[in-house]
């Protein structure tokens, strides 16, 4: 890594009882992989986890991964916030958003429609309380996957959000990347804290990058880092304060924050 990309942590490294380091998944702590059940951590991220969760204030995992995944690959202690913010576990507890609750039966019926229509090239992911289709196996399979998300989307509620070769099916919650970055960094509650990082690789990630906008409105020192593939998104390394390359470089950050 380049000294002036090292340097750009020395702020989050100087007080870190007053840092909050925060990190997507796949992609990011996770090479990307065809079957996305197959997904595990880089060896490396599971000991600087534990190490970084040690050190500074806050340390968690804000994916799309339901948290009952997250939690099987991840060290204990750590925050996690699973499908873009409607479960969390903090403290050994999970809470599901009361509002997303509600919608599982929806989100039950579109995976028994999505399984049964959609070619075999697309892979129905089946999160509780929300759905993934996944057609990396079929990247031609990409256009039928968004026409069927968009009618079922419009006939049942839920709401389409785009990722890295696979649309996601949510309840209509207001929550997402930047509503947990913020509410974690800064709580109502308590005292938040003075400086904050996020580190992810999808266009999800950008209302992550958002809410460190609005924290450095009000004072937080915020660094923004896009983990870069050759599926990176050019708004997200246009918004990004630092690119790293994949996952491997996702170590090196987690590496320098410790140094």
């Amino acid at each position: 890594m380049e000294p002036s990309v090292i340097a750009s942590f020395e702020t989050l490294r100087a007080a870190p009882l007053q840092t909050a380091v925060l990190l997507d998944f796949d992609g990011t702590l996770s090479p990307i992989v065809v079957d996305p059940s197959l997904a595990v951590a880089l060896p490396e991220v599971v000991s600087l986890l534990g190490e970084l969760r040690e050190r500074f204030g806050l340390v968690g995992v804000v994916s799309g991964r339901p948290v009952s995944f997250l939690a099987t690959h991840l060290p204990d202690g750590l925050v996690m916030s699973g499908l873009y913010g409607l479960e969390e576990v903090r403290d050994g507890a999970l809470v599901e958003h009361p509002v997303a609750a509600r919608w599982r039966p929806v989100v039950e019926d579109a995976v028994a429609r999505a399984s049964a229509s959609l070619p075999d090239g697309v892979d129905v992911e089946h999160k509780g309380l929300s759905l993934t289709l996944h057609f990396r196996r079929l990247p031609s399979a990409g256009e039928a996957a968004a026409t069927w998300a968009a009618a079922v989307a419009a006939e049942s509620g839920l709401e389409v959000r785009t990722a890295k070769m696979s649309l996601e099916l949510h309840p209509p919650v207001g929550v997402d990347k930047g509503t947990v970055v913020e509410r974690l960094v800064a709580p109502d509650d308590a005292p938040g804290f003075s400086a904050a990082c996020f580190i992810g690789d999808d266009l999800g990630d950008l209302p992550a990058f958002d809410a460190l906008d609005r924290l450095a409105a009000r004072g937080v020192a915020t660094l923004r880092v896009a983990v870069r593939t050759s599926e990176s998104a050019p708004e997200l390394l246009r918004r990004a304060d630092v690119h790293v390359d994949g996952p491997a470089g996702t170590v090196e950050v987690l590496r320098a924050l410790l140094a």
